[in-house]
């Protein structure tokens, strides 16, 4: 089979002032030409999603691993999911620090009785890793912390893509990153990664360790971004596999997802793979920061604005 790859960076009101189109671009593109390469190579659906999902972390501008939002005491604190869809086997950490991969941690939660650990049992899992510490703070998310700080917390959420400017951002702040495969030998991952809303009440969970926005099965996988709260009120990547394994096609399960989600006022967005390699995604968000290889060639969203809920390309 011909492989497969979708990955998000977020999902926001504009990309005035993010950086740019061409930055996001850049970036997004590169990580799907790395990880389409491994895929060319031979790798497994799960370790591809990994690997995607480390070098969206690694990126400083997207709000994973490095370069994550502050939450209202000052610390970081990120959640992330890998689930195999061949095993239907999801894993996942909840809130963990002083790590720079919390996908990772995920991966290594894939063969353990227990598969989903919050912030203590996460820091238990990095001492017995022997795993370096690591601090994901960077100067720009800082300051956008001490800035909204002295207005006592004004905004909602951080912004979704770090800035070079203050107050760029104001509009946007549904960081996430995810990466949905489709394999040679037709396996699904799905993996999701976030450093959550920023400024957000300590302890808060996020979606993204949960199967409403990171769930994959043999016949499906979806990665989620946007607000957490309202992914997990639709149950929106379960919802949107469930439906293809009912025997939905992916562009009409998103399409009747993002229907009903738009007529409940949702603020999200998603990624999805089928495995007749089919690629679809949706928003109700303005942007979907979102790249593709479609087994011929890479393309984005990041232009794709306008009325239009849903995208896709046929397998």
């Amino acid at each position: 089979m011909q492989p497969k790859l979708i990955i998000h960076g977020g999902a926001g009101s504009s990309l005035k002032g993010k950086g740019g189109l061409a930055v996001v671009r850049e970036a997004l593109h590169g990580i799907v030409a790395a990880v389409y390469d491994d895929l060319l190579q031979g790798a497994a659906a799960a370790a591809a999603v990994v690997k995607g999902c480390e070098l969206l972390e690694d990126h400083p501008r997207f709000n994973a691993g490095t370069g994550s939002v502050l939450q209202s005491d000052g610390q970081v604190r990120m959640s992330a999911a890998l689930m195999d869809g061949t095993a239907q086997r999801f894993s996942g950490v909840i809130n963990v620090m002083r790590v720079q991969h919390p996908i990772q941690l995920a991966q290594t939660l894939q063969t353990e009785s227990d598969r989903v650990l919050s912030d203590q049992g996460a820091a238990e899992l990095l001492r017995e890793l022997n795993t370096p510490i690591y601090n994901p703070l960077t100067d720009l998310r800082l300051n956008e912390w001490l800035a909204e700080r002295k207005g006592d917390f004004d905004k909602t959420m951080a912004g979704v893509i770090a800035e070079q400017e203050l107050g760029a951002e104001s509009e946007a702040g549904r960081g996430t990153i995810g990466v949905v495969v489709l394999d040679q030998a037709g396996r699904i991952a799905a993996g999701t990664s976030t450093g959550g809303k920023g400024f957000e009440r300590i302890g808060r969970v996020s979606d993204s360790a949960m199967p409403a926005g990171n769930y994959a099965t043999p016949q499906a996988g979806v990665s989620c971004t946007g607000i957490g709260e309202d992914i997990i009120d639709e149950c929106l990547a379960a919802k949107i596999v469930i439906r293809v394994t009912d025997g939905m096609s992916l562009a009409d399960a998103i399409a009747k997802s993002m229907a009903e989600a738009s007529q409940n006022k949702r603020d999200l967005g998603a990624i999805s793979l089928a495995a007749d390699g089919a690629i679809a995604w949706g928003k109700t968000s303005e942007v979907l920061l979102a790249a593709y290889h479609d087994g011929h060639a890479i393309g984005d969203t990041l232009e794709w604005t306008g009325p239009e809920l849903v995208g896709h390309i046929a397998p």
